[in-house]
């Protein structure tokens, strides 16, 4: 019966995508690792932040950056300006003639952070470039983290991890996400341990300047096509989990729902734009693609799918009990969903609601991007 075929496709791609898929990695990882080689060269870096109206931010991110353990020979600060209209250029003016090191550029008209990439890394003088947000603040030991892999010659770009701390506002919501948050850093780590990871953390990842290519200027992920198209030419792309970004935890599920539907509508662009990604004769990195991002856009749907066809087959031994496991997962997600702005609402509801929220950012997501909703500009969450 076809609703049988349909129940059990969408548990097992479901099950592969967010349970399998991290099993078969962490078994590959510990019996076949491919090790790349470390070094304690310190190459010329170029850190480049692009920022848009963060002039309450500027200042400490550009002392944050001129504090890292590195040696301030070897280390650019590029601070650009992307259409700012509340003097986020002359806040970093101020720093930067008291700093060596610290550049600042302005453009006058917002035209979106991979546009202002093309402009700039090309003329970066580092022979690696960081790429960074004005939100964060990077641990002290980041760039030499980071760097220590392009000793090997055949590593292409390395990701560093952000870590998300609660603040006074925290809720259930932060929790759930930052649970989420490690289950993604321990997928990354294990890519990486056997090829190559799926994407970059945009807070926080380095690239030989030489691989840079020029970016579609309406590209919302740069953290995912860079990294991609690095790892198309034969190079590795690393995970680093001691390279570290900070930023708080999101506040509101809003926020958080809001942050995760423009990815996703990222990642649905990605796809349309780069078909590769989807060709295992192209893509070196297709089984990871398809498992780490391509399944989990078809989460909204396999969900549906499971559910309904759950429901036309009650009558066969087995389903009821299937059925009473879905609806009690999502009657705890609704639970966590009444408690989303309580700090004191048990992990177990927070998950179901964290893993619900992401999905239902998916379907949003989706719309946006067949409807060409979605901005490459990114509006900041108040802090």
């Amino acid at each position: 019966m076809i609703a049988v075929v349909i129940f059990w496709a969408a548990i097992l791609m479901l099950l592969h995508a967010y349970l399998g898929y991290p099993l078969l990695l962490g078994a590959w990882a510990r019996l076949r690792p491919h090790p790349a080689a470390r070094g304690t060269h310190l190459p010329r870096v170029t850190i480049v932040v692009v920022a848009h109206n963060e002039a309450e931010r500027i200042e400490a991110r550009v002392d944050n950056l001129r504090a890292l353990d590195y040696p301030g020979e070897s280390l650019d600060i590029l601070i650009v300006s992307d259409g700012s209209t509340d003097g986020t250029a002359e806040r970093a003016r101020v720093r930067a003639r008291t700093m060596e090191g610290v550049q600042v550029m302005t453009f006058a008209t917002r035209r979106g952070k991979p546009a202002v990439l093309n402009e700039v890394v090309p003329q970066a003088r580092g022979d690696i470039v960081l790429l960074a947000d004005a939100r964060q603040r990077f641990d002290p030991g980041a760039v030499r983290a980071l760097v220590a892999w392009f000793a090997d010659s055949g590593v292409g770009a390395v990701s560093g991890d952000l870590i998300l701390i609660e603040d006074k506002r925290g809720s259930s919501v932060g929790r759930g996400v930052g649970t989420y948050r490690r289950y993604e850093s321990f997928v990354r780590r294990c890519e990486s341990r056997v090829a190559s990871t799926v994407g970059a953390t945009g807070a926080i990842y380095a690239i030989r300047r030489a691989l840079f290519s020029r970016l579609p200027e309406d590209i919302i992920l740069d953290d995912v096509l860079i990294p991609m198209r690095i790892a198309r030419r034969g190079y590795r792309v690393l995970f680093e989990p001691t390279a570290r970004a900070f930023d708080r935890a999101p506040a509101t599920a809003r926020e958080e729902f809001a942050r995760k539907a423009r990815t996703l509508a990222g990642n649905y662009q990605l796809f349309f734009r780069e078909p590769w990604l989807l060709s295992p004769r192209i893509n070196p990195l297709w089984l990871q693609t398809v498992s780490h991002k391509g399944l989990r856009l078809l989460g909204p749907i396999l969900l549906a799918a499971a559910f309904t066809s759950n429901l036309i087959l009650i009558g066969r031994p087995g389903y009821r009990l299937a059925l009473l496991a879905q609806v009690t997962f999502y009657a705890g997600a609704s639970v966590g969903w009444m408690l989303r702005a309580s700090r004191r609402g048990p992990r177990l509801f927070s998950l179901p609601y964290a893993f619900c929220l992401v999905n239902g950012a998916a379907l949003v997501g989706a719309f946006r991007f067949l409807a060409s909703r979605q901005r490459v500009t990114w509006d900041k969450a108040s802090a």
